[in-house]
């Protein structure tokens, strides 16, 4: 099993360029929070298990991750509770983020790198976060 450094290293590979940073910055959050609010409004039962499952692939990166990402998850479900997006409000704000993402890489030149391993998806989050991670020592 990879490390978070690794994960975050191998993530850090196709996001050099500037611009895709930034967009990246801004859309991975996005869509961080569309993919829980919209699976909670999908159903409580498709929610909890992938859920449970994310934080459990945290959980193989250590303890502090975890807790880490089950606070964004957390997070995004208790912003969603107070806003209360639409369910097509989070589909467009999700498409519009994605489409963003894949503009950034077509800067960078280089393709996402969940189209390798899957798993970039949850490692996408965790590299926007960094500097907090780094801030609270959590490795």
């Amino acid at each position: 099993m990879k490390s978070l450094n690794e994960w975050l290293a191998a993530y850090a590979e196709s996001h050099q360029n500037p611009q895709n940073k930034k967009i990246h910055n801004i859309a991975v959050p996005v869509i961080f929070f569309c993919v829980v609010a919209l699976l909670w409004k999908i159903s409580f039962f498709l929610f909890v298990p992938i859920a449970l499952g994310a934080i459990f692939f945290y959980y193989t990166m250590g303890q502090k991750v975890a807790i880490a990402g089950a606070t964004a998850i957390g997070a995004a479900w208790l912003l969603q509770m107070i806003i209360g997006f639409g369910f097509f409000t989070l589909l467009i704000l999700f498409g519009l983020a994605w489409a963003a993402q894949f503009y950034g890489h077509k800067l960078e030149g280089a393709k996402p790198s969940f189209f390798d391993d899957l798993k970039f998806l949850l490692v996408g989050p965790l590299w926007v976060a960094k500097p907090l991670l780094d801030k609270y020592e959590i490795k």
